[in-house]
């Protein structure tokens, strides 16, 4: 009887190669997490093993992207920022063509960015109160608001449509910190605070009356 011969073993098929993880999709994974996170609890609760396992790495490797979870949000709320800047442009440059209209896009790419990321907002207005960064980084960014501001309105005055008054660099302070406030009250659910849907329209009003006192 002839023996039973058996089917040559297949080589073993190489499976497809893994792509490696790049740093910087670790580093996405970690803010992109994070921001999740932040939707569902306080940044004060957060822990440093709670972001590194939403982003599905180990602690050590999320040492190795950022030094805590200060850094985090910091990056985070920069992000935001930039964003928010983005969505602005130069509105401020042609208010010749619109003075409402100009100061509505202007107020309105920031609200509608916080809005959008409100949990990353909200825990960075929070965290100034105890984070020296997180101040730091909160007081430059006042101090750009008010430059903006302040620019738009000299302007305005310039070219004869808004009138002197209160100083044109203490009008931008008031109104810049209004702003702030106001999102922080409306976006971090804090008391009493503007509806969210008349939050553009109350603001845009203020600005009129206060900058062209109509």
């Amino acid at each position: 009887m002839d023996p039973v011969i058996e089917p040559a073993a297949r080589p073993a098929t190489r499976g497809r190669r893994v792509p490696a993880i790049s740093g910087d999709d670790r580093e996405r994974a970690i803010l992109i997490g994070t921001e999740r996170l932040l939707g569902e609890r306080s940044y004060a609760e957060l822990s440093v093993d709670d972001l590194a396992k939403s982003a599905g790495i180990s602690r050590p490797t999320f040492y190795f992207y950022f030094a805590s979870k200060e850094q985090v949000l910091l990056s985070l709320f920069d992000k935001v920022l930039r964003e928010a800047r983005a969505n602005r442009g130069d509105v401020l440059l042609h208010l010749d063509q619109g003075e409402e209209k100009g100061w509505r896009a202007a107020i309105g790419a920031f609200v509608a960015t916080f809005a959008a990321h409100r949990a990353v907002a909200s825990a960075a207005l929070a965290a100034q109160f105890t984070s020296p960064a997180v101040q730091e980084q909160w007081s430059q960014v006042m101090d750009q608001f008010v430059g903006d501001a302040l620019a738009a309105i000299e302007s305005e005055r310039r070219r004869g449509a808004a009138p002197d008054g209160i100083p044109a660099r203490d009008l931008a302070t008031s109104l810049s910190w209004m702003v702030e406030r106001n999102l922080f009250a409306s976006f971090a659910g804090q008391g009493p605070a503007v509806a969210e849907e008349r939050l553009l329209d109350t603001l845009v009003s203020i600005y009129m009356l206060a900058v062209y006192q109509r």
